[in-house]
């Protein structure tokens, strides 16, 4: 995974060590880089709590960005101060707190998912009825094994599900 600096190619390379998730490495290399950058590329070693406060603050007032977003943020910063500069954040840090709501997700009704699924090519139809129906993850969908597959009690038994837990999931519900 290529990073724009070594010490990001450090980071990534420390997370993939400790077996997190790609598209957690890439989120937290984002905020890591933002933060970075936010503070005119001082190094996070050169900069404290305060900084980490303004930092958190700037995107709440200035990008109004979720609450989920914010603390996304924060987790990522508290990884890097705790596990790779070896000097935990401070657990009263001040800063606004976003208040923004989660954004409702958009529902498709039964007829649409009909005609979307129709437009589908058959290559990956499969896939996406599965997505569709079991609420299975993408990787989780992915990583699907015929063996996976129990036709006795109608379920799926999910392997590398996020979290790493083996999860059964039923089968009895996809219909269309």
């Amino acid at each position: 995974m290529p990073a724009s600096s070594p010490f990001l190619q450090y980071i990534a390379e420390e997370m993939h060590t400790r077996r997190y998730a790609k598209r957690t490495i890439e989120t937290y290399l984002y905020w890591i880089k933002f933060f970075i950058l936010f503070h005119k590329k001082q190094h996070p070693k050169d900069l404290s709590n305060e900084h980490v406060e303004q930092f958190l603050t700037h995107l709440t007032v200035t990008r109004h960005v979720a609450v989920q977003t914010q603390a996304l943020a924060l987790n990522a910063l508290s990884f890097l101060y705790k596990e790779i500069l070896k000097r935990p954040l401070a657990l009263n840090l001040n800063f606004n707190q976003s208040t923004k709501a989660r954004k409702l997700p958009v529902v498709l009704t039964q007829t649409e998912v009909k005609r979307l699924l129709a437009t589908i090519d058959p290559q990956y139809l499969l896939l996406t009825q599965l997505l569709y129906g079991s609420g299975l993850r993408l990787m989780e969908a992915i990583r699907l094994r015929v063996n996976a597959i129990d036709f006795d009690y109608l379920s799926l038994m999910v392997w590398h599900g996020k979290g790493g837990n083996a999860v059964k999931s039923p089968l009895s519900q996809l219909t269309l």
